[in-house]
């Protein structure tokens, strides 16, 4: 009997003990890394527009500062960059490296006190083998999502620049000697391409990442590189994020777009089909992707024959290219948002076959049921009068890339809703 009571006794004081516990807390979310900003990187040799137009030898730099800019779209108090070897030849040397907020972008000046050295594991240098890419060591750094920084880095030995990527309104500029910490650079030169910083990351706790994938529309062609005011339509989804939830977007947006690039064909940076999971999966806590892609695969298609960099492409080999990413982007657990081609009749490499071709990936599109949303950049963009051109009021000159009122009702074509999940 004494037993007994012994046992229920101690099955009232544990009850009582669990009654007065402090309840148990939620696991807090882990900080983790989120992409912030980033660059789709191309191989410098390769051609810039077509099989007959030949590429100048990629630039030497020589004991000179490079300096590229950029504009964070997720803020954080720690941050990281990536350094992209991914197509040199030879090793490359980085002696020293930093990153700092752009305080006057008309003369490249940066703010000495957030001016932040950047490390790699614990060495202020690094050497990064052909086909690699580093990350640095976490650095303290306030970065403020859609206020422009700066990382600057120096290279102390020739080096030929093989890994570029070209987006507008992010230069690229140059002056001689070891300049990572000066603010103002006196003289600096404009560089034609950038090179090297490929990503900029930053510490949180559950953002959400949006990477847009695609050829020059998602690079921003046909906008102005000095404008004061980001122009490209993935900068102003992100203004729109921010304005819709304050100054700390929870959602980050990515461009990883190449111009001239195509989703089946190599010629112009590797095929979308080959980077995708490196530009796009690839990027750090990606949570969506957005996929505008193929126009050029039609456009350069030569529907009389096969021409070496111009081969014959139909909407049903375009259609099971966007299947495969789709397939990718599954496995990965990444969310898709799929964008339909926009018009681009009065282009050069407009014919009203390739028209068709155009019209058929775009049915699909829309029929799609295997995607979290689709994105109706056509109907955004066309002409009112003729459906396979571009709107005059949002078309470049070029009519195929549209200009800044174009990219601004892309923009506006995405729901934000579709970002929020």
């Amino acid at each position: 009997m004494k037993a007994t009571w012994s046992f229920l006794a101690a099955i009232a004081v544990g009850a009582m003990a669990a009654l007065l516990a402090p309840p148990v807390q939620a696991a807090a979310p882990e900080h983790r890394w989120f992409a912030s900003w980033a660059a789709a990187p191309q191989d410098a040799l390769e051609a810039p527009m077509g099989p007959t137009v030949g590429s100048p030898p990629p630039p030497v730099f020589d004991k000179q500062t490079l300096r590229q800019r950029f504009r964070p779209s997720l803020g954080g108090r720690q941050v990281r960059v990536r350094f992209s070897n991914l197509f040199g030849k030879k090793p490359l040397h980085i002696a020293s490296a930093a990153v700092a907020k752009v305080a006057d972008a008309a003369s490249d000046t940066v703010s000495p006190p957030t001016t932040a050295t950047l490390r790699f594991k614990g060495r202020r240098a690094v050497t990064i083998a052909p086909g690699a890419e580093v990350w640095s060591d976490a650095a303290r750094f306030d970065a403020v999502a859609g206020q422009a920084a700066a990382v600057s880095f120096y290279l102390d030995q020739p080096t030929a620049a093989e890994t570029v990527h070209r987006l507008p309104q992010e230069p690229t500029t140059t002056v001689p000697g070891n300049a990572v910490r000066r603010a103002q650079w006196r003289g600096a030169r404009p560089v034609e391409r950038n090179h090297v910083v490929t990503g900029f990351d930053v510490r949180g706790k559950s953002p959400r990442v949006v990477v847009a994938f695609g050829d020059s529309i998602t690079a921003g062609a046909g906008v102005d590189a000095a404008a004061a005011r980001p122009e490209r339509y993935p900068d102003l989804l992100a203004a729109r994020l921010r304005a819709a939830s304050g100054r700390s977007s929870p959602v980050g947006v990515v461009n990883a777009g190449i111009a001239g690039n195509r989703l089946l064909s190599e010629h112009i940076g590797p095929s979308g089909l080959q980077r995708f999971a490196r530009d796009a999966l690839g990027q750090s806590g990606v949570t969506h992707v957005l996929v505008l892609i193929g126009v050029n695969d039609i456009g350069f298609s030569q529907t009389g024959g096969a021409v070496p960099g111009f081969p014959p492409v139909s909407s049903a080999q375009l259609i099971d290219g966007l299947q495969q990413l789709l397939a990718q982007a599954r496995e990965a657990g990444v969310n898709v948002l799929l964008g339909t081609l926009t018009p681009f009749k009065g282009a050069a490499y407009w014919s009203a076959e390739k028209e068709a071709e155009r019209q058929a990936v775009n049915r699909w599109i829309r029929g799609q049921q295997a995607v979290d949303a689709v994105v109706d950049f056509d109907a955004a963009l066309r002409s009112a009068d003729d459906p396979a051109a571009l709107d005059p009021r949002y078309d470049s000159g070029d009519h195929l890339h549209p200009g800044p009122a174009g990219y601004e009702a892309m923009a506006k074509a995405i729901d934000l809703r579709e970002l929020s999940e």
